[in-house]
């Protein structure tokens, strides 16, 4: 079976790996270079920021992320050369109004990987003693990791690029589905080409409405700006990832903290500000005083593709016989990304699926559309 897949970020990739790793010959497009957009923008934490606001399909789909990364790092970096660097460093979060939800949280939907404890100031500061004395308290949760995405796309990348079953046509926007009778037949691409396959699976993010005309279906998918600043530190100098009031900060292996995040609507624009970055420095330094002593490196802006509950769209394109969606992660693209991927492809293949797939129908975005209007 030969698939194309429009849109080379983390759902793309994913998806590519779960299809290939089956027998299937895929192309995959993206109309900048391969993963370079919001996967790469984002902080990489291997679990929704406090989960108990979410809904469950979001959390059942993000649990599998960190035991999934382990096993596609384990199969790649022997071929990519790359390491994800699956870093588990634990969470403090000092949100009080959360701790109650956090405390019960891996107890009441069964997810021992979100098991979470009380600490208070002394404990706090044997922890991680870089953390202002005026938090008198925290909850702390031990197992969760971050992936340092922009390795996890490489390796990616890298490893599909020598694959025999894979060609990646980059730089190349696809402008028209060619279709007939419900079946797209092929894809026009900015280049002039068209490219034919069996299956069409649209992993386009952000960019993701730009198809509801041709599908004739309306898709609340919205580009949402988030920005980051990024740290240098001594390597393994910050213990813990740390989150106060949606802000947070995620140490990296070698040193790096990544600092974030804000959200924007401001369409496609990815320009950083000056007013955000002064809030995200505020909130970091609130937590971590001594981070302010550390060089900024670099700051950046991703946009997230905003949908209306967080809950991605996979699976067949409603009234289209050889179209399919991974399309509308939010926030939580990264930790979602492999489970996604894994469903899209069991779905595809008629295979059994490792979660209820109606929760994630794009037979929803008729109803959904709707919710973004009003």
């Amino acid at each position: 079976m030969k698939i194309a897949i429009i849109g080379a970020g983390i759902s793309g990739l994913l998806s590519a790996l779960e299809l290939v790793e089956q027998g299937c010959s895929v192309m995959i497009f993206d109309q900048q270079q391969a993963g370079k957009a919001a996967s790469w923008a984002g902080g990489g934490i291997l679990s929704p920021m406090y989960p108990w606001r979410y809904p469950h399909a979001v959390n059942q789909l993000a649990q599998y992320g960190k035991p999934l990364y382990l096993d596609w790092n384990k199969k790649l970096k022997p071929v990519s050369g790359i390491d994800f660097e699956i870093h588990e460093s634990g969470m403090l979060i000092f949100d009080e109004a959360d701790f109650e939800s956090g405390l019960n949280y891996a107890e009441q939907f069964q997810e021992p990987m979100q098991q979470c404890e009380y600490l208070q100031q002394e404990q706090i500061e044997q922890l991680n003693p870089y953390i202002d004395s005026k938090f008198q308290h925290a909850i702390y949760f031990p197992q969760i990791a971050n992936v340092r995405n922009p390795r996890l796309l490489q390796s990616m990348v890298a490893y599909l690029k020598q694959h025999p079953q894979v060609e990646f046509i980059e730089h190349c926007p696809i402008e028209q589905f060619n279709i007939k009778n419900g079946k797209v037949q092929s894809v026009q691409a900015k280049n002039g080409k068209t490219y034919d396959a069996d299956q069409f699976v649209i992993t386009t993010g952000a960019w993701s409405q730009r198809w509801s005309e041709q599908l004739d279906l309306e898709i609340p998918v919205r580009p949402v700006q988030g920005q980051m600043v990024l740290f240098k530190t001594p390597a393994n100098w910050l213990p813990t990832m740390c989150m106060n009031d949606v802000m947070y900060l995620i140490p990296r292996l070698d040193g790096h903290v990544v600092c974030g995040s804000s959200m924007a609507d401001c369409g496609f624009d990815t320009t950083p500000t000056v007013a955000t970055k002064q809030k995200i420095l505020e909130a970091c330094f609130e937590m971590v005083p001594e981070l302010a002593a550390f060089p900024i490196e670099k700051q950046w802006a991703g946009l997230r593709p905003g949908s209306p509950t967080g809950i991605p769209y996979i699976g067949k394109i409603p009234e289209m016989e050889n179209v399919w969606a991974n399309f509308g992660h939010f926030r939580n693209g990264l930790c979602m990304g492999p489970a996604s991927a894994q469903l899209l492809r069991q779905l595809m293949l008629g295979q059994t699926p490792l979660v209820n797939p109606a929760a994630y129908s794009p037979a929803r975005l008729k109803s959904e559309a709707e919710l973004m209007v009003h």
